[in-house]
């Protein structure tokens, strides 16, 4: 029996999640798993990747072949490097605590309102000026027009 290591879609539409599973490779994308041995969520800053690293270690060893996709997730974490036997064993993985964090992103984003606001009470301020300016303009026209007829009579 071939044995994969893919992804397996789970998720909404426009919102993807993926579990690392393995498989018999004659099986369909979302079928029946002999094995799930991590999660991916594309969607996420920065992506969530979380495999199994003794288990990914098993199966690669016992001959699973790992999908495009689950090869490049097994780089990013570190497990290809450790199969193989190449320095780097680390990984690349980025973790929210390395990512911006959320505070730091409601504070700028609370920043970004006020000063919205405040541009909003500007423009609306001006208005009201100019249209007070524009009815005071009004007001004498009228009762400039008012005099004229006096004056010609």
């Amino acid at each position: 029996m071939a044995v994969k290591i893919r992804l397996k879609r789970i998720g909404k539409v426009h919102a993807p999640y993926y579990r690392v599973v393995v498989m018999d490779s004659r099986k369909k994308r979302d079928g029946r798993a002999i094995e799930e041995i991590g999660k991916y969520h594309p969607t996420d800053d920065p992506s969530f990747i979380e495999i199994d690293s003794e288990r990914a270690q098993h199966w690669l060893s016992v001959g699973a072949q790992p999908s495009e996709q689950v090869a490049a997730l097994l780089k990013v974490t570190g497990d290809w490097q450790k199969f193989k036997g190449l320095p780097g064993t680390e990984g690349t993985l980025r973790t929210k605590e390395n990512a911006v964090s959320d505070e730091a992103r409601a504070a700028a984003v609370k920043a970004a309102e006020d000063e919205a606001e405040q541009r909003k009470a500007r423009a609306a301020e001006a208005k009201t000026s100019s249209e007070d300016k524009t009815s005071s303009e009004d007001k004498t026209a009228a009762e400039s027009a008012d005099e004229k007829p006096a004056e010609d009579a």
